[in-house]
């Protein structure tokens, strides 16, 4: 646009310099000699001639100037916009990059927290489920030290407790007697003369003979105590007695029980006789004060069952609370030993384990004491 402007400029000053040499129509000059004349038009050709010539060259020079003046501009411009071009998608690459940062500690962070909300739930569930072992502990222990109190307050020479002489007892009660009597073993008893009229026999003493396969692996066992039933001790321990002890007629209902029994959540109460069930489940599956919820037969059920928190009670026969109960016992012995509660010799605590491994046996051919 500059160059044109240029051009235009020259054509209108060459315009205006032939204007100037033409005559004005309204001149009053008198027109001078032929040879004046003539020579003055050769004159004026030449300088029209030399002055085209001039304005020729000039606008081919300004042209040429201009063309390369633009050339520059553009080259400039050209490496400006590359220029602008990189630096664009510099940034644009950092913002990329900035956000996925972002969203990966976004990711970060949430997972964090939600596996410390994780974390705080396992450690209040396990809090709470060892205040629950705790507190039935407790409860066991003091029940226990009641027991045994009673056992001693209520023995006087005139009235003395048969729990704790079993040779006043009859033959069929001696058997089940309560308490842990590790030192005495006694398969049978006399009847007192007085009662019965008869004369006393001799009481008969049975003999203890250490079996060596099963002690040398309790044994082992004692030395890493351990509820794994994948040892050899406990695995005997499990398809000789417990097993075939929690082996019920309902075997869905058998399988709850004993996974209650080994994590210890298993719960025995009496039932009264205005109590209610407290129905959850139908009614064939919990049984009733007439009706065994593990076999299945009409019984007269005394107690009930509930497993873990579920709120479900069920009643058993006495029969069936005998059979849990013999676990229950040995399964608390072994806990105690496993805690360092239990300060004996090794061969006491074997003899200990042997004896209740008899009751889980006996519980299981159907023999209970008569006060279940």
């Amino acid at each position: 646009s500059q160059v044109n402007f240029e051009e235009d400029s020259q054509k209108q000053a060459v315009v205006e310099h032939w204007k100037t040499l033409m005559p004005s129509r309204g001149s009053k000059e008198e027109p001078e000699t032929g040879c004046q004349d003539a020579r003055g038009m050769d004159e004026t050709q030449s300088t029209e001639q030399l002055n085209v010539s001039r304005l020729r060259s000039s606008s081919v020079e300004i042209r040429e100037k201009g063309s390369e003046f633009l050339k520059e501009e553009l080259h400039k411009a050209q490496k400006e916009l590359k220029l602008k071009d990189k630096e664009c998608e510099r940034l644009s690459k950092v913002r990329e990059q900035l956000e996925q940062e972002l969203e990966e500690l976004t990711a970060s962070l949430f997972e964090e927290a939600h596996k410390m909300v994780r974390e705080a739930n396992t450690k209040q569930a396990a809090s709470e489920k060892q205040l629950r072992e705790a507190r039935g502990k407790i409860d066991m222990l003091q029940a226990e030290v009641t027991a045994l109190k009673t056992l001693v307050i209520t023995s006087t020479p005139s009235s003395p407790n048969r729990e704790l002489h079993p040779q006043l007892q009859s033959p069929s009660k001696a058997v089940f007697r309560k308490g842990h009597g590790r030192n005495k073993s006694t398969s049978s008893a006399v009847v007192s003369a007085a009662s019965q009229n008869v004369t006393p026999e001799p009481v008969s003493h049975e003999y203890k003979e250490v079996d060596s396969i099963l002690f040398a692996e309790f044994q082992a066992w004692k030395e890493s105590p351990t509820l794994d039933k994948s040892c050899s001790f406990l695995d005997r321990i499990y398809r000789e007695d417990v097993g075939p002890c929690l082996d019920f007629t309902k075997q869905e209902l058998s399988e709850l029980v004993r996974v209650a029994v080994e994590q210890n959540t298993l719960t025995i109460e009496p039932v009264a006789s205005q109590t209610l069930p407290v129905v959850k489940v139908s009614a064939e599956e919990c049984g009733g004060p007439k009706k065994c919820a593990l076999s299945g037969l009409p019984r007269t059920c005394k107690h009930r069952i509930m497993l873990g928190d579920s709120g479900n009670y069920y009643y058993i026969s006495p029969s069936c609370r005998a059979r849990i109960t013999a676990v229950c016992n040995f399964f608390t012995y072994i806990r105690y030993i496993q805690q360092g509660l239990v300060r004996q010799d090794v061969e006491l605590m074997y003899w200990e384990v042997m004896r209740l491994r008899r009751e889980m046996s006996l519980a299981k051919l159907g023999f209970y004491p008569s006060e279940m």
